[in-house]
């Protein structure tokens, strides 16, 4: 299996409101950046947007350290997702993209790493600006 690096972020300017998400896949050394937005959204719905969006990319199974700065991400892809799983999503914000991240996240092996936002790590920094860019576009 391939071990991929995915460094991702989300942002909303108002919650709801304009959003900007940004992804970097690391393999090796090739990177790849995917990014994107929306009219109307939250930071939520942006921080988990990066994470999906990043893994339509992957032709095959890989094994997956995503670093993110959203406890929301990180704890319910390594604790929550089962439970909620079990309840059938009962109570659960984001159901739409929960399940459409279950679809493309099953073939990987992923384990979720929170860091600090705004710390300079790197890829967040980068990935923070890119988000804060495109929802500052949507905002225009």
């Amino acid at each position: 299996m391939k071990k991929i690096y995915l460094f991702s972020d989300g942002s909303s300017l108002g919650n709801p409101g304009p959003g900007g998400y940004c992804a970097i896949l690391r393999y090796k050394n090739h990177e790849k950046i995917i990014k994107g937005g929306e009219k109307e959204t939250t930071n939520n719905r942006m921080e988990l947007k990066a994470v999906i969006e990043a893994l339509k990319q992957l032709k095959e199974p890989c094994e997956i350290e995503l670093y993110s700065d959203s406890n929301y991400v990180v704890k319910a892809i390594n604790e929550w997702l089962d439970s909620w799983i079990k309840k059938d999503f009962k109570n659960v914000k984001n159901v739409d993209l929960w399940k459409e991240f279950l679809k493309y996240s099953k073939p990987h092996k992923i384990k979720a790493y929170w860091v600090k936002g705004h710390s300079g790590h790197t890829e967040n920094e980068i990935c923070d600006k890119i988000a804060r860019e495109i929802a500052a576009k949507y905002k225009s």
